[in-house]
């Protein structure tokens, strides 16, 4: 019988048994009944089967055998299908790399982390007591390491704790490579940078490479003119007749009279640019750089994130030694005693010292190779007047130095505060600087009175508000937070161990924490300065309870600028001054949303912006106050009013930013430049 190709043949195969059935009385050549039966019923089978008219379709089937597999993936259906899935396949993936080397290409520079955050300055020996003392400690910063987490601040500067002499401080240093024994032990310090570390808080210390203490074993064998030390300080012949010393030349001190010491030992007179114990070292031998170096790198191993460079203009002097002009040419030469009677030609900035701070930077560098751990470096040099050499600290474009100069500028606030005088300061800095480079700012320092107690107690909350709203990097004074204010009680206190004297430095009074006895700075029974007498309404518990404190509006600006980004890498443009209001947004390319901050720094006020901008919105939305009853208000832009010393920030949406008018374009300042695409909610740089 004739098989069909796509029919199904059943039949019966095999032995069938049928059982014994006894031949006898049957005829040889005759079959069995059984037999003949199975034969047809397998004949009615067959014939059913190929009789059908629709045969059954074979089909891919779990299983299958490698063999009809083959016979199926050979049909086109199914290779067609490969080579579509297969070029697929390779056309995404060359996409998404095309895509993510053109994000990258296309990325703006990420912030980094000097840059996003604001850096908490604290003065050791006033932050926290943690033995009972008196005094602040290593210890205390630790236990109060909650509080950054509070503020949300993740750098922060710790003022020198170096094994020192106390004159001036703790800036003339004993030993770089130890901790004071008052502060606590090296131990104190490697727990209290990893426990920093573990919050994601990042850690500058001070570097002070100018001068060391006269109590320096550096100085000591140098006196003596021991080996390599001999010349590892600045000395000049001199003369000493019946305790008159003619000095080699008219140079005076920062802190008045001769910058010039007799040395009884070396019998020659050494140079101190600051006070008599602070001898200043030589940066022009090459084993006074090399030790500094050394000193660098120690504390970077530590792992330490920065340095600030004190007194940086001043590391290098001109090895001539002629007499510094006259500011007045008519004075007496033998009455000049002060420092700014003299132009410090040859004592400051001379030429040379750019190239010791890049080879601090470089240095740093070298540290900076592993993802995350970039070493900051910041140069304090006040040059008042003379804002272009402070602005040389940024490097140009192929070399670089500081990541920002300390800008001192609004530490001159006081109480003639007005809006323009906040603008001058703010112009000043922002048309000085390098096109590109990163601003820094600064109203509080351990050596200079408190921003409180400078423009008063009502400004406070309003230059904050400038403080964290401006482009860059601002750095506050612990308990500036607070509107801790200087404390006048240490003018009436002495001194008992007579190396320091208190009245000096009133705004070093310990931090006010909380309402406790000696405000929860020390259990001890009295305290190295005293405690202000306000400290139990300003303190950090009673302000963290109340919504509209200093301390949780300083917060909601951190929140705030953490947020929005055009608050931290935004444009800055200048929209109105007065006597009374400063006024500036804040912009990024691409996106609508704008931010214009409204700071009043002197009476009640009432601006029309809407007759001062072209095509600005009619209302805009209050999206902070200094007065937090403000917040979520509406204002018609052609009445805005503020109180006196109260901050808003406007939060409205446009499409025609300020930074792109023809306008505005000498008042308009960028950083690090960004542009936003709604399309993706991604930056890009290219626009």
């Amino acid at each position: 019988m004739t098989e069909e190709v796509n029919s199904v043949e059943l039949k019966k195969t095999g032995v069938e048994n049928n059982g014994f059935v006894a031949d006898q009385g049957i005829e040889e050549n005759a079959k069995p009944e059984s037999r003949r039966n199975s034969q047809a019923e397998e004949h009615i089978y067959v014939v059913k089967l190929d009789s059908y008219e629709d045969p059954l379709t074979l089909k891919p089937y779990a299983g299958m055998p490698k063999e009809v597999l083959l016979q199926f993936s050979n049909k086109p259906c199914y290779k067609i299908t490969r080579e579509i899935l297969f070029w697929l396949i390779i056309i995404a993936t060359l996409a998404i790399i095309a895509a993510t080397i053109t994000i990258i290409a296309l990325s703006p520079k990420c912030l980094d982390w000097w840059q996003r955050s604001p850096i908490y300055q604290v003065y050791p020996k006033s932050f926290r007591d943690s033995d009972k003392d008196g005094s602040g400690d290593l210890k205390g910063i630790q236990e109060k390491i909650d509080h950054f987490v509070y503020l949300d601040v993740s750098t922060v500067w710790i003022a020198p704790f170096y094994k020192s002499t106390l004159k001036d401080y703790r800036y003339a240093v004993d030993d770089f490579r130890m901790v004071d024994p008052s502060f606590g032990t090296m131990k104190d310090f490697d727990n209290l940078l990893a426990a920093l570390h573990d919050k994601g808080i990042k850690l500058i210390i001070d570097l002070i490479p100018n001068h060391t203490s006269n109590k320096h074993n550096w100085f000591q064998l140098s006196r003596n003119r021991t080996d390599k030390y001999t010349d590892y300080y600045i000395w000049r012949n001199c003369t000493d007749t019946e305790g008159r010393v003619t000095h080699p030349n008219n140079w005076v001190s920062v802190y008045g009279d001769s910058s010039w010491e007799y040395d009884n030992v070396r019998r020659q007179c050494y140079l101190h640019q600051f006070r008599r114990e602070q001898p200043d070292l030589n940066f022009h031998n090459p084993d006074v750089h090399n030790e500094i170096l050394d000193i660098i790198k120690f504390w970077l191993e530590k792992g330490v994130d920065g340095f600030t460079v004190d007194a940086a203009k001043f590391l290098l002097e001109a090895e001539h030694l002629r007499d510094e002009p006259q500011v007045n040419k008519l004075q007496d030469p033998a009455t000049i005693i002060n420092y700014d009677e003299l132009f410090h030609d040859y004592t400051t900035t001379q030429v040379g010292m750019h190239d010791i701070l890049r080879d601090f930077r470089q240095t740093m560098n070298t540290y900076s190779r592993e993802p995350g751990r970039y070493r900051f470096m910041g140069a304090e040099s006040n040059d008042q007047n003379t804002v272009e050499k402070t602005m040389l600290y940024y490097g140009n474009s192929f070399t670089q130095e500081a990541d920002f100069p300390l800008n001192f500028y609004l530490l001159d606030l006081n109480t003639d505060l007005s809006g323009d005088a906040i603008f001058d300061i703010v112009d000043l800095w922002m048309k000085a600087m390098p096109k590109g480079k990163w601003p820094h700012w600064m109203v509080g320092s351990p050596s200079n009175s408190r921003i409180a107690s400078r423009v008063g107690a009502d400004y406070v909350k309003v230059i904050n508000t400038l403080l964290l709203t401006l482009p860059g990097t601002p750095t506050t004074y612990y308990g500036e937070e607070l509107g801790m204010e200087d404390n006048l009680a240490v003018n009436v206190t002495a001194d008992e161990s007579g190396e320091f004297n208190p009245a000096e430095y009133p705004e070093k009074s310990p931090m006010q924490w909380d309402a406790e006895a000696n405000a929860g700075f020390s259990e001890g029974n009295r305290t190295w300065l005293p405690i202000s007498q306000d400290y139990k309404e300003i303190n950090v518990d009673v302000q963290k309870s109340k919504p509209d404190s200093p301390l949780n509006l300083y917060r909601d600006l951190l929140q705030l600028r953490k947020k929005e980004l055009p608050l931290h890498r935004g444009w800055l443009c200048y929209t109105f001054k007065d006597k009374d209001v400063f006024s500036y947004v804040r912009e990024v390319d691409g996106m609508n949303k704008v931010f214009m901050m409204v700071l009043n720094f002197g009476a009640n006020s009432e601006i029309n912006f809407s007759n001062k901008i072209q095509d600005l919105p009619a209302q805009a939305k209050i999206r902070f106050s200094t007065i937090s009853t403000r917040k979520g208000e509406t204002v018609n832009m052609n009445s805005v009013r503020t109180a006196r010393g109260e901050g808003i920030i406007l939060e409205y949406r446009t499409n025609k930013p300020l930074h792109t008018r023809e306008a505005f374009k000498d008042q308009c300042f960028i950083s690090e430049k960004a542009c936003y695409s709604s399309a993706f909610n991604l930056l890009y740089k290219n626009c």
